[in-house]
């Protein structure tokens, strides 16, 4: 039975090792005819997304993490605090890791109550915060039932609460959506969303679900056969164009950060400040004058002109310089076109007679059209 995490609450709940903890790691580790070499240093702060098709390694490099499977040679640090390093023989145990495991099944202790099941495992110094992780999972009503009685959902709360309880510094999530249906699953991944950003120490988060990554990852890593191919900014691994096979159920689109600027009521619109110059206008979200969004504008939906249209419907245009032009390697009759906007980037595509026909090239100013339908906002 895995422990698993803390990672909501408020800083001082928090441990204090957490905010200078950072993932290290370079392993290789041989399993019959798979081969897994991975590289990588993650950040101290935000979610890491492992993604890739199955088979890719996720899972495997999960586990040399959590300490279940052990490497071949290599290393891994949390923080500076070593892991692993078999040059210097070093292997904790997975219980001295301090890592938590969230897995795709709850694993919960059918003979304990939800209370127990909480507190089995808990460190002395974790006592404090039952009350505070209790009433952020919202499963006070749940403490005295078994089990077996726990929707899916349910059940996997309890999991993460297990997880904040154990006093760890980095929380690792194993498909922790997978197996519920989409109200459940919704339900879930807001909690979730809501859990990260009280998060004061690194999440590594895995899944084959597009929708579910854009909406919670901050860094993407992509694996293929055992191997990492990319490891970035979820914003910087969206616009490569080269990975694009690997990258197959991400919709071409472009993840921009943004703040409520303003609402106009009577029209139901909400306006974004993507900087200090550049607004969106979108239907009406109902958050708070400040509120940081992410946005994820699919490059369909973003057309291009020389100059500012009159006399049509759609509401954003943006001035914004061509950063670059690439053919699309699946499809020899467009270009996909990399603009920036101040310090975020857009993405747009449009055929290569369109490309010639407006002249496009590098670094040239051009207005971006976008639709206001197009966003899917995501409370960060």
């Amino acid at each position: 039975m895995a422990d698993f995490p803390d990672t909501a609450m408020k800083p001082d709940a928090v441990s204090r090792k957490a905010a200078d903890t950072g993932l290290r790691l370079a392993v290789t580790r041989q399993q019959g005819h798979f081969s897994l070499n991975a590289d990588l240093t993650l950040p101290a702060r935000g979610v890491s997304a492992l993604f890739g098709a199955s088979g890719s390694g996720k899972t495997s490099l999960l586990r040399l993490i959590a300490g279940l499977d052990k490497p071949d040679d290599g290393h891994v640090y949390l923080g500076e605090r070593a892991l692993v390093d078999t040059r210097r023989g070093v292997c904790l145990p997975p219980n001295r890791r301090r890592i938590g495991v969230v897995f795709q099944e709850p694993r919960l202790f059918p003979h304990y109550r939800v209370r127990g099941n909480l507190t089995y495992g808990m460190p002395a110094s974790a006592r404090p915060r039952f009350d505070a992780v209790v009433e952020l999972l919202g499963i006070g009503h749940l403490l005295e039932r078994m089990p077996g009685t726990l929707s899916g959902g349910e059940a996997q709360r309890v999991s993460i609460g297990r997880a904040l309880l154990t006093d760890p510094e980095l929380l690792l999530m194993d498909e922790p959506l997978s197996g519920l249906d989409g109200a459940r699953k919704q339900e879930l991944l807001n909690f979730i969303l809501t859990l990260v950003q009280d998060v004061n120490i690194p999440v590594v988060y895995i899944s084959h679900d597009p929708q579910e990554l854009t909406a919670i990852a901050d860094q993407m890593v992509v694996l293929e056969n055992g191997s990492v191919l990319a490891s970035d900014s979820l914003e910087n691994v969206l616009l490569r164009v080269d990975l694009t096979r690997q990258l197959g159920g991400f919709d071409a689109a472009s993840s921009l950060n943004a703040r409520v600027a303003g609402h106009d009521h009577h029209y139901g619109l909400t306006h974004l400040a993507l900087d200090e110059t550049r607004q969106l206008t979108v239907p009406y979200h109902d958050a708070p004058v400040g509120t940081a969004l992410r946005l994820r504008l699919p490059a369909r939906d973003v057309a291009l002109a020389q100059s500012a249209p009159t006399g049509i419907s759609y509401r954003n245009r943006l001035a914004a310089r061509v950063e670059t032009i690439t053919p699309l390697p699946d499809d020899a009759t467009a270009v996909e076109v990399v603009l920036r906007l101040g310090q975020q980037r857009l993405r747009a595509r449009l055929t290569r007679k369109s490309r010639d026909e407006m002249a496009l090239a590098a670094g040239q100013t051009i207005i971006a059209l976008i639709r206001s339908v197009a966003f899917d906002m995501r409370q960060r």
